[in-house]
C-alpha cells in the first residue's frame, strides 16, 4: 500500500529537504516526486488554484524559472496559460507542493501549518 501523502520536491531545495525531515520525525507516510522530472499536471494544478483561490500562490517567485520568464509575463498570463507553464516546468512551482489524500494542497513549508493540517 503507498502512502496517502504526496509531496512533489526538487532535491536539491532546503526548504524541501526540512519538509522531509519534518515529514520523518513525525512518522507521517508520503510518496516523494520529482517536481522537475513530474511536475503536478494541469488538473491537479488547476484543483490548487481553485483551493486557493489564485494562482498567485503556486508560482515560486524566488526560482531562476520565474526570475527567466519575468513576473510582467506572468501576471498577463491567462490560467491556461499560467496552467500550461506550471505542468511543463516544475522549478515554476512552489515548493514543496503537497497533496492529501483528500485532494488537500499545501505549498511551501510552514511547521505550524503542516502540524494544523497533518497532524491534527
Amino acid at each position: 500500500m503507498s502512502p496517502s501523502l504526496k509531496i512533489y520536491i526538487f532535491p536539491a531545495c532546503t526548504t524541501c529537504k526540512k519538509a522531509l525531515k519534518w515529514l520523518l520525525e513525525h512518522d507521517v507516510p508520503h510518496q516523494i516526486v520529482d517536481i522537475v522530472d513530474t511536475p503536478p499536471d494541469k488538473n491537479l494544478l488547476k484543483d490548487a488554484i481553485s483551493q486557493f483561490g489564485s494562482r498567485k500562490p503556486l508560482f515560486n517567485t524566488s526560482g531562476m524559472s520565474y526570475r527567466q520568464l519575468g513576473s510582467t509575463v506572468v501576471k498577463t498570463m491567462t490560467d491556461n496559460e499560467a496552467l500550461d507553464a506550471l505542468a511543463r516546468d516544475g522549478k515554476l512551482i512552489k515548493r514543496p507542493f503537497l497533496v492529501k489524500e483528500n485532494g488537500q494542497i499545501l505549498v511551501g513549508f510552514k511547521p505550524s501549518i503542516w502540524t494544523e493540517v497533518l497532524l491534527d
